[in-house]
């Protein structure tokens, strides 16, 4: 009886000693339940409090642009400056006053003294990144370019969808999106094709070299004279370039009332188009290389003797006391009568004197 006793109480002690390690070990998580439910009135006063800064920044970009509406057809960036760095301090403002709110203690002094500490890591690591966002801020304030423009960086050529702080997007004419990093366009050569109204397009011709270059030039401006897409407030030029090998260059120049890739595509076109057919009406020749393939004919009953054969440069009567057609008829038609037939030996008729002073061409 005494034993079972002894037990039990054992029992029981493990029992309260197990109590109280799961008490202890529960003890931090009440203790942070308590103080949330102490914090949770702070915690809404401070996400109200983001609220409220967030609601001001959508206000303050409503009115940048409700005050800015003349300027912002020109300076689109502008507006845009305006409205991402004033939003982005507003929203910086409002999370440290919820900060200050939410955390007892937390103070501005301590965010930028740990930033301080951890500055040189972060400025190694986000070097690019600063970069490309100082770059897009001189972007946006200096517009050398704008929204719509239609620009060419490097290979790159599209309208210009976005300037966002980090890159540009652009819209090639096909349909495919590009982002170019800001620091790249900043430091780098741009082409704006659309940052003026006019735009002067050119292309070359060649003529005949005994085509008559006064009225060549007289049906090339009389043609750009009819043509649409033509500006008729520039006069066109047309001016010789080269003397080719196979004709005269000329080199027509026009210009066109709008500068995008549209307007450029359909000037062209129209433009090509009405010269071709203006110049063959008029006669004058548009030539091209050409290449003439001179094959020898081994069908002849006389193949292998060069003197017979046609190769395409003439016989030198000066080397062959004995020209082709003399060949041809002493081999075709008989004597008269009472005439030997003159007789060829294998030596002349196989003899080619072009070989020493006119080698074969290839």
């Amino acid at each position: 009886m005494s034993n079972l006793l002894v037990s039990a109480d054992l029992a029981h002690g493990k029992l309260d000693q197990t109590a109280v390690q799961v008490m202890e070990a529960y003890a931090p998580v009440q203790q942070l339940i308590n103080g949330l439910i102490h914090r949770t009135p702070y915690l809404i006063l401070a996400l109200i409090a983001f609220v409220f800064f967030w609601v001001l920044a959508r206000v303050y970009k409503y009115l940048v642009r409700k005050l800015l509406s003349q300027r912002a057809q020109k300076r689109q960036n502008l507006v845009m400056v305006l409205n991402r760095i004033g939003t982005t301090l507003i929203l910086f403002v409002g999370f440290l006053v919820a900060m200050m709110i939410a955390v007892p203690g937390f103070t501005p002094g301590q965010l930028i003294s740990a930033l301080g500490i951890g500055s040189v890591a972060i400025g190694f690591a986000f070097k690019d990144i600063f970069q490309n966002l100082l770059s897009g801020i001189l972007i946006l304030l200096s517009e050398p370019f704008r929204i719509g423009d239609q620009i060419i960086s490097g290979s790159f050529e599209g309208i210009v969808e976005d300037i966002q702080i980090r890159a540009t997007y652009l819209r090639t004419y096909d349909g495919r999106r590009i982002v170019i990093p800001n620091s790249q366009l900043y430091t780098t050569a741009v082409t704006v094709n659309t940052a003026y109204e006019r735009r002067r397009l050119s292309t070359d011709l060649t003529i005949g070299c005994n085509d008559d270059i006064d009225q060549a030039k007289a049906v090339i401006l009389a043609t750009l004279s009819q043509c649409d897409t033509v500006l008729k407030t520039a006069e066109p030029t047309v001016v010789v370039t080269n003397l080719g090998d196979y004709g005269t260059d000329l080199r027509v120049r026009w210009w066109v009332g709008g500068s995008a890739q549209v307007d450029v595509v359909a000037s062209t076109d129209e433009v090509l188009a009405h010269l071709k057919t203006a110049l063959a009406t008029a006669g004058i020749d548009l030539p091209y290389p050409t290449q003439q393939v001179l094959f020898h004919d081994q069908t002849e009953e006389f193949d292998g003797n060069r003197a017979l054969q046609r190769e395409g440069w003439p016989s030198y009567p000066t080397q062959n006391p004995r020209s082709r057609a003399q060949l041809v008829h002493l081999m075709q038609v008989a004597p008269p009568t009472g005439q030997a037939m003159p007789v060829l030996t294998k030596r002349e008729l196989a003899r080619d004197p072009s070989e020493a002073s006119y080698p074969e061409r290839d």
